[in-house]
């Protein structure tokens, strides 16, 4: 029995470098051989192995074994056309027009790949457009850097060039608020392992059975679900509904009180108050709540301004300190 690779796994890349399985070609292979036995009239198309299939016209009709080899895969043929192209490309001068032109054409051939790697990569909350357009910049610049007299594949080349850009898009570009790399990649980890085991079990996983299937800690899974929250805010523009008439986020968020923020100061200074003489605490509400001058002050209890004005200093810096103080 053998395991398949896991979505983010070396061994998932390595498979689409292989000969046996075509990736996201656009059309079937034209030099496909027919199917033996087939029905007289029946179409056969190329599978995504390779093999032919019947269409289900001919479903009745069971094909007889055939000793025919299974034909190239569409990445090896496709290898092999672009080739020259690439030999040509690295021995042309960069003001060279030729060269624009080559490049056109090798991304128009390399095209499917990138859409395989979007689509893998759709399901993590960035839309396929914009993943289309990360790997396509991945893809120009693995052609641009692809050196054919190494000796290696393109594809062999073209892969972790295309993945990394969009990963890198996904660490960068998609979080509200910055987290630690480590974090970024664990978020990515779970998502892929949710959508793996949401498939196979029939129902969303829990922190659990994410912990299992990943080897590691149940915190650890509970801090990457977390970190989740900072990965896409939503403006306070956006509307609740995709109505027009529909109030925005800002309109739920409550006014500021401005009464509010002074409950504090008056809780933590009714004890004070008590502590000092009652002179001094007439002065103060006087002077504070009753909006009246230091001199409206002397007259009112009968000292003179300077004397009231040393009193509110004097005071003022106790009760400064014991607010300190607490």
């Amino acid at each position: 029995m053998t395991r398949s690779a896991a979505p983010d796994s070396p061994a998932a890349d390595d498979a689409v470098l292989g000969s046996g399985e075509p990736l996201g070609s656009p059309t079937p292979a034209a030099d496909a051989p027919p199917v033996a036995g087939a029905a007289e009239g029946s179409e056969t198309t190329t599978g995504p192995t390779g093999t032919t299939e019947s269409s289900p016209e001919s479903s009745a009709a069971t094909p007889e074994p055939v000793a025919d080899p299974v034909p190239m895969s569409d990445n090896r043929k496709r290898a092999e056309r672009t080739a020259p192209l690439f030999a040509e490309l690295a021995t042309l001068d960069k003001g060279d027009p030729r060269r624009e032109r080559l490049r056109e054409i090798l991304v128009e051939e390399h095209l499917p790949l990138v859409r395989h790697f979007a689509r893998r990569f759709s399901n993590r909350g960035e839309p396929f457009d914009d993943l289309l357009q990360v790997g396509t910049l991945g893809l120009i610049a693995a052609i641009d850097r692809f050196d054919p007299s190494r000796g290696v594949e393109f594809l062999s080349f073209a892969v972790p060039t295309i993945t990394g850009e969009i990963k890198r898009h996904f660490r960068d570009q998609g979080w509200s608020v910055r987290v630690p790399r480590r974090l970024q990649e664990l978020h990515l980890s779970l998502n892929a392992a949710v959508s793996e085991l949401s498939q196979k079990n029939g129902h969303a996983p829990t922190p659990s059975e994410l912990a299992e299937h990943l080897g590691i800690p149940r915190a650890e899974v509970l801090e990457g679900l977390a970190v989740a929250n900072a990965y896409r805010s939503s403006s306070l523009d956006e509307r609740l509904s995709g109505e027009e008439d529909s109030p925005t986020l800002a309109a739920t968020l409550g006014e500021e009180d401005a009464a509010l923020e002074g409950v504090e100061y008056r809780e933590s200074l009714q004890p004070l108050l008590a502590t000092i003489p009652p002179r001094e605490r007439r002065i103060l509400i006087l002077r504070f709540f009753g909006n009246m001058t230091q001199s409206q002050i002397a007259a009112d209890i009968g000292i003179s301004q300077m004397h009231v004005s040393r009193l509110l200093s004097q005071t003022l810096a106790k009760l400064r300190e014991g607010l300190l103080k607490d």
